[in-house]
């Protein structure tokens, strides 16, 4: 295994946000806890660049509300080498701690008062959070993303 991810660590400590790094494991790549939800980010790109998008892992979600939040028409997913060029993270540990670049962020409402697992930049660990202090953190707009 791996140290801690240092970009996703330094860029919490920096908004002050409480992390705490949990191991994957190296088989099948989920966190070896139990409890919190999982989170996937996905990196979209429109028209004006990029944003994460944060989502229940297990759960769907709604493309045409993510579009009209955003005011677009059209979304993309990157390619795998778009999105690390874009956010300095493979896919599968995408998330927006210690990414590349500090692309806006939008949350799913389910998110709130519950904590979470996020990717951490890195495939041995995953990162434990309190989601209301991650959208604080990251100044993100909370917004109903569940399916229609």
């Amino acid at each position: 295994m791996t140290e801690t991810p240092k970009p996703a660590a330094e860029d919490a400590a920096a908004r002050g946000l409480d992390v705490e790094f949990v191991p994957r494991d190296p088989e099948t790549g989920m966190p070896l806890v139990l409890g919190p939800m999982g989170v996937k980010t996905i990196v979209v790109r429109h028209k004006d660049g990029f944003v994460f998008v944060l989502v229940p892992y297990e759960g769907r979600f709604s493309w045409p509300k993510v579009r009209a939040v955003l005011g677009v028409n059209k979304l993309k997913l990157p390619d795998a080498d778009e999105a690390f060029a874009a956010t300095g993270y493979r896919r599968g540990t995408i998330t927006p701690l210690g990414a590349a670049e500090a692309f806006p962020v939008l949350a799913d409402e389910r998110l709130r008062g519950r904590e979470i697992l996020v990717g951490s930049g890195s495939p041995d660990f995953a990162a434990r959070v309190d989601a209301d202090a991650l959208i604080r953190a990251y100044g993100a707009d909370v917004v109903d993303l569940s399916p229609e």
